[in-house]
This record gives C-alpha cells, structure tokens and sequence, in this order.
C-alpha cells in the first residue's frame, strides 16, 4: 500500500472554528506547530491524523488527540495533477502531549 493511497482512502477532516487567542507569543511558549492535511482518524474520533507532506514519496504522518489542540490556522492548499484541493492546516498541540509519529514503508528486502 503506498501512502497516497493511504491518505485518499482516509475522509477529510472538517475543521471546527477555535478561538484565536490573545498573544500568540505565549502559545509559542505552551504549544508546537505542526502543519500537514488533516484526517479523520481511522476509527478513534478523539484523534485526528496530520498528514505532514500528502505529495511526498516518504511522507509520514502525526497523530494528536483533539484535546491537546488549542488552536487551528489554515494554510494555503494544495492542488494535485488532478486538480483535487487538499487543505493544508497548522495545528497548535499542548507541550508535553503524548503523540505518535508514523512513517509508511513498504517491506523489501534489506540491501
């Protein structure tokens, strides 16, 4: 299975309004951005999947649960060959957060 296909079988993820807070330098002290697409997890709808690179050959993706994200920024989109649009978000995630970071590989032979 290649990661495209990993990350178009997912369903998109419908972005809640969050509100913006006061001084973003003090979220710069309490959270750490990560941008990617985002997805509906799989099956845990606490959890949402940030893909970091969707056209990317060795893309991987994070894992953050819903609580430990403060704050949502949209970034430009991205368009494909075939002109479909893929949403582009920076996320806010509470330091200290446990997440998971999953890098897709097809197993081979070890050269």
């Amino acid at each position: 299975m290649t990661t495209s296909l990993l990350i178009k079988q997912t369903t998109t993820l419908e972005i809640e309004a969050f509100k913006r807070p006061k001084d973003i330098r003090v979220l710069k002290q309490t959270h750490v951005a990560f941008s990617g697409a985002p997805r509906k997890h799989w099956h845990d709808i606490s959890k949402v999947i940030l893909v970091a690179d969707p056209f990317s050959r060795a893309t991987f993706y994070y894992e953050f649960r819903l609580e430990d994200i403060d704050f949502i920024q949209e970034q430009p989109n991205l368009i494909n060959d075939e002109n479909e649009i893929i949403p582009i978000v920076r996320v806010w995630v509470k330091k200290r957060s446990v997440a998971i970071r999953c890098t897709p590989f097809i197993v081979d032979e070890m050269i």
